[in-house]
């Protein structure tokens, strides 16, 4: 980072969010303050490993933000108008991302005893600072909320992955047995799916799981959890079910993939497939593993009795 030469221009740093309806004497004071900095495209302005005194406003370019190593994707991209390093600026620590400049920038830098001095003659700056750190802990939040939720889920099917089924089972198992609930479990298996592979490539085959996933979600309640158990297996916890419905929610299941003869994909036209399922009830003994390996056993004799059927 090198320095810049920059025109002072109190109608620029009016028009940056940080000092909006601030009054002009007080940003008067701050003019002489200001040190502009050029930066190079892929310079790290912040790092978790350097304190940091300032408080940047960016001019002109674009920052991009990277949580926890600069090899993952950014988080999120800071344009012209906005500040950054607010947070360390003020704890007087380190910073808590990397920032990169993601093209040459231009940024003005203001030591935080500048601004500090300034807090007590402009209620407005502390309230503007405050609205921005807001900002940042909500996008922090939901930025948590997403990991989360993504973590949980199946990035080809999008339904949830074996990470949540055990988390989904320890709930539903213990709200069901308290309410003296049933609960049951179906496991299936896309039938002759590496034959479906082999004749029609892999990318076909994925399109084949997404269409078996689109079919499960759409006939099933909210509450049922549909999990990618792992390649061509699926499993789904029915809460509040006892086997004789579930049976029944099978057959539905199975019928429909079975009907769906053709489906449309983005490489043409593909047969559907059938499926296998097993089905299991929960007992008072059962815990995750022992229900899947009665659904699981249930399954297997549905393939050894000629798949596209349902046992259990």
């Amino acid at each position: 980072m090198k320095s810049a030469r920059w025109q002072e221009d109190l109608q620029q740093l009016r028009h940056l969010r940080l000092f909006q309806n601030v009054a002009a004497s007080s940003l008067q004071q701050l003019l002489k303050e200001f040190r502009a900095c050029e930066l190079t495209a892929g310079e790290v302005l912040l790092s978790p490993f350097n304190r940091n005194q300032y408080l940047y406003l960016l001019l002109e370019g674009r920052l991009k933000v990277y949580l926890g190593s600069l090899d993952n994707q950014a988080v999120s991209t800071l344009e012209a108008g906005e500040c950054v390093g607010e947070i360390s600026f003020i704890d007087n620590d380190r910073p808590s991302a990397y920032v990169v400049a993601d093209e040459p920038s231009l940024v003005l830098r203001l030591h935080r005893a500048s601004l500090i001095n300034l807090f007590s003659q402009s209620p407005q700056l502390m309230q503007n600072l405050l609205e921005l750190l807001c900002e940042r802990v909500r996008q922090g939040n939901r930025l948590i909320l997403d990991s989360e939720q993504n973590a949980n889920l199946d990035t080809l099917t999008g339904s949830y992955n074996r990470r949540w089924l055990e988390h989904a089972f320890e709930r539903e198992s213990t709200r069901c047995r308290f309410n003296d609930q049933p609960l049951s479990m179906l496991m299936l298996d896309v039938d002759h799916f590496k034959r479906f592979n082999d004749q029609h490539g892999h990318l076909a085959g994925d399109y084949a799981l997404c269409l078996v996933a689109h079919t499960l979600r759409n006939q099933l309640r909210l509450k049922d959890i549909v999990v990618r158990y792992g390649g061509e297996e699926f499993v789904i916890l029915l809460p509040e079910i006892a086997a004789e419905e579930g049976r029944a929610i099978g057959e539905r299941l199975r019928e429909s993939l079975e009907q769906a003869r053709t489906f449309h994909s983005p490489v043409g036209m593909l047969p559907g497939v059938t499926v296998s399922l097993g089905l299991a009830q929960l007992t008072a003994e059962d815990s995750l593993q022992t229900l899947i390996a009665r659904a699981d056993r249930a399954l297997y004799q549905a393939k050894q009795d000629g798949r596209n059927r349902l046992s259990g």
